[in-house]
């Protein structure tokens, strides 16, 4: 029986004499074992190759107007099995949260239980088309109402728009009702407010509405500055908009006081909801006094994001927005569900955003996960995710510095106070993660924590997998303050693609290859103009 005792099979082990080892030890092919080595397609397609028989193209007249291409236009041939090899081995290389816990702070990517996309892949809500008859889509119309429902019931909250893309698209949407509804009263004014803890998203979506953004200072804990943001009120600031949990991983005690200072001088209370996810069940962002908040469904409701979307930002709105909320919605009557898409006479919402009425997949995923955990899982998960993070905050706070004392929400937030004298930065630290088998965790954010790294476990990571992720953190600061500087500033060793130039790649990005000018010349990478 075969077994690994004995057997030197982890990265760096000595295979077999001394002084030889994995490191150092050259394949004949680049390859590492399994791990293959995967040049760029076009280092491997050819022109005249292909997967496909295609049809000679009738001759048409051109239509072009002498903008014709005169070159060939150069793209890779490949037979079909070397394009399914070439983009497995692409996949292989990322890291996922399906493959091990994933810690990455602020905008974590929650588990995707497998039953939602199922559900999401029923023909019924899969092949819908948005321009179907609306007597053909009944049950998706009333899926959409059920989700909203939750929604509403979830924040306290008497309406939801939902339709927004996204969660900065979700911040757009409640800053244009929280405008509307101001210029609906005749009262112009400039400037909204945002907390210096604040997602970067905020102020960019203030100054897309036309506002003038004013920063509001944290305290030392890591909290807004409550008399600070009260001197600053008054008849020009047309809302805050504040982060709760904020992105310190802290929630704000004075958030019931905000809002009533905040309506005192006639402004709107815009929450980003962001980091509902460990608040829901326990708070509901209605009773607190918020306006408009927008919820991430592939946060706190577990529907895949990344690279752009699909994504969904609902919106859901006080009393004083519901009217000027936009277009379109779903009706509910006694016979049938109806989606609303004019105005009627007197309505006051702000319009339209988007073509259709939101991303019907991720309504689906979202409805699944709702129902499949209940209310009383809603607010288990809620529980867990603080849980997790403070025990990663109480196992680590003797080799590593927490960046505010006391218990944390779903994230846990430490600076670099521990590397000081060490040599090592956090960006290093975060490399040396890397070889350790962990995906680094958001770094240098929020920017009120100087080398701030901040974790964020799921709510679905067990004991285990939490205290081999703390016992590898922990080796590493160890190593770090023995002055084992080596192996941060020169890590990742064992990734694909080792130490970046990410300067150089962010200012100069290598974007596109120019075509071999002669059959067996070496393609050549230019970088982007």
């Amino acid at each position: 029986m075969l077994n690994r005792q004995g057997r030197p099979t982890g990265p760096g082990e000595t295979l077999g004499g001394e002084g030889s080892s994995a490191e150092g030890f050259a394949t004949f092919t680049g390859h590492k074992g399994l791990e293959l080595n995967e040049p760029l397609i076009f280092e491997i397609g050819r022109g005249d190759r292909t997967g496909v028989d295609v049809p000679e193209a009738p001759k048409v007249a051109s239509r072009l107007g002498g903008l014709e291409r005169k070159d060939p236009i150069g793209l890779p041939g490949l037979s079909e099995p070397e394009a399914v090899r070439h983009y497995t081995r692409l996949s292989r290389k990322n890291y996922a949260i399906d493959m091990g816990l994933f810690p990455l702070g602020s905008c974590t990517m929650k588990h995707n239980p497998r039953l939602n996309e199922k559900m999401a892949r029923l023909p019924g809500f899969a092949d819908i088309h948005p321009l179907q008859p609306q007597d053909t889509v009944q049950g998706a119309l009333e899926l959409i109402d059920t989700v909203a429902h939750w929604l509403m019931e979830l924040t306290g909250m008497p309406a939801v728009a939902m339709s927004p893309k996204a969660g900065a698209h979700g911040e757009l949407c409640g800053l244009l009702a929280i405008r509307a509804a101001l210029e609906a009263r005749g009262d112009a004014r400039e400037v909204v407010l945002v907390p210096e803890s604040a997602h970067g998203t905020n102020p960019a979506t203030a100054a897309f509405c036309g506002y003038r953004v004013e920063e509001i200072p944290a305290t030392a804990n890591g909290r807004v500055d409550f008399e600070a943001l009260k001197a600053r009120l008054g008849p020009d600031v047309a809302a805050i908009m504040l982060t709760n949990p904020n992105t310190c991983g802290l929630f704000e005690p004075d958030i019931i006081r905000i809002a009533e200072a905040v309506h005192a001088v006639g402004a709107f209370f815009y929450c980003d909801g962001a980091n509902f996810n460990a608040i829901v069940g326990k708070v509901r962002p209605g009773d607190l006094g918020i306006d408009a908040m927008h919820i991430n469904l592939h946060k706190t409701f577990s529907t895949p994001h990344g690279g752009g979307g699909p994504g969904s930002g609902p919106v859901v709105f006080s009393e004083a927005l519901a009217p000027f909320a936009p277009l379109p919605y779903v009706k509910k009557t006694d016979e049938r569900f109806e989606l609303v898409e004019h105005l009627a006479e007197g309505d006051k919402s702000f319009g339209r955003m988007v073509a259709f009425h939101g991303q019907m997949g991720m309504f689906v995923r979202a409805a699944s996960y709702m129902m499949s955990h209940g209310a009383d899982g809603l607010r288990q998960a809620a529980e867990d995710a603080v849980l997790n993070a403070n025990y990663i905050m109480a196992k680590l706070k003797d080799v590593m510095t927490p960046a505010f004392e006391g218990p944390c929400m779903h994230e846990a937030l430490f600076d670099d106070r521990f590397l000081k004298d060490t040599g090592v930065t956090t960006l290093d630290f975060a490399k040396a993660m890397i070889d350790e088998g962990y995906h680094p965790m958001t770094m240098y954010f929020p920017l009120v924590v100087h080398g701030a790294m901040l974790i964020e476990p799921t709510e679905t990571e067990s004991r285990a997998s939490l205290d081999e992720f703390i016992g590898a953190l922990g080796a590493l600061a160890q190593a770090a303050k023995a002055g084992d500087k080596e192996r941060f500033t020169a890590a990742p060793h064992f990734a694909p693609v080792k130490r970046l130039d990410e300067t150089r790649a962010a200012r100069q990005p290598v974007l596109t290859y120019k075509t071999p000018a002669e059959p067996g010349s070496v393609t050549t990478p230019v970088a982007a103009e």
